[in-house]
């Protein structure tokens, strides 16, 4: 965890205590269920389009096989 960013444990230790301070203890479990939630959106967002353009790209691949065959039957 101390390569994290290259961040030290010092910096990262400030950087929570900083938090703390300007959130308060009340706060912090509800900004770290945000963050969750857009990260999982996040992450679900991008396998939709990964799965989006790897669908794509069978069909346009299916579509030049068909166009080789036809050329190759005429």
């Amino acid at each position: 965890m101390s390569n994290l960013l290259f961040i030290s444990g010092a910096e990262i230790f400030i950087i929570l205590v900083v938090v703390l301070v300007l959130f308060g203890a009340k706060k912090i479990p509800e900004i770290a269920k945000g963050l969750g939630k857009g990260m999982r959106e996040f992450r679900k967002a991008t396998d939709d389009i990964k799965k989006e353009l790897g669908d794509s790209s069978s069909d346009i691949i299916n579509d030049i096989k068909d166009m080789k065959n036809t050329l190759k039957d005429n």
